[in-house]
């Protein structure tokens, strides 16, 4: 069983940082995909950042580009989302989910993740 945990969650003042992590447990952390998904209240779910199994160069929304950074560690099976210059839209409970399916139909939309974390909440306000 594939589990995952988040941590790393809080409140930020604007222009602030914050590191998310995500610790994978079960299944081969080295075959799947990984991304980070966000949801603001009354709004979607929406992609903010992925990378696919091959650890090529990562994908992000346009919202969140040059801002936020997206690794992973295969030795210690964990994704981080690093978020720097964050603004109040930024708020939402983050969530981290991996899939060994096709990367392209998870970039686009046309598939769901196979697992996923439960949620952190980020905070961006003065």
């Amino acid at each position: 069983q594939v589990q995952l945990v988040e941590s790393g969650g809080g409140l930020v003042q604007p222009g602030g940082s914050l590191t998310l992590s995500c610790a994978v447990s079960g299944g081969t952390f080295s075959d799947y995909s990984v991304g980070w998904l966000r949801q603001a209240p009354g709004k979607e779910r929406d992609l903010v950042a992925a990378q696919n199994w091959l650890g090529d160069s990562p994908d992000y929304a346009d919202s969140v580009k040059g801002r936020f950074t997206i690794s992973r560690d295969n030795v210690k099976n964990t994704v981080h989302l690093q978020m720097n210059s964050l603004k109040p839209e930024d708020t939402a409970v983050y969530y981290c989910a991996v899939d060994n399916g096709s990367y392209y139909y998870l970039l686009h939309g046309e598939a769901s993740w196979d697992y996923w974390g439960q949620g952190t909440q980020v905070t961006v306000s003065s």
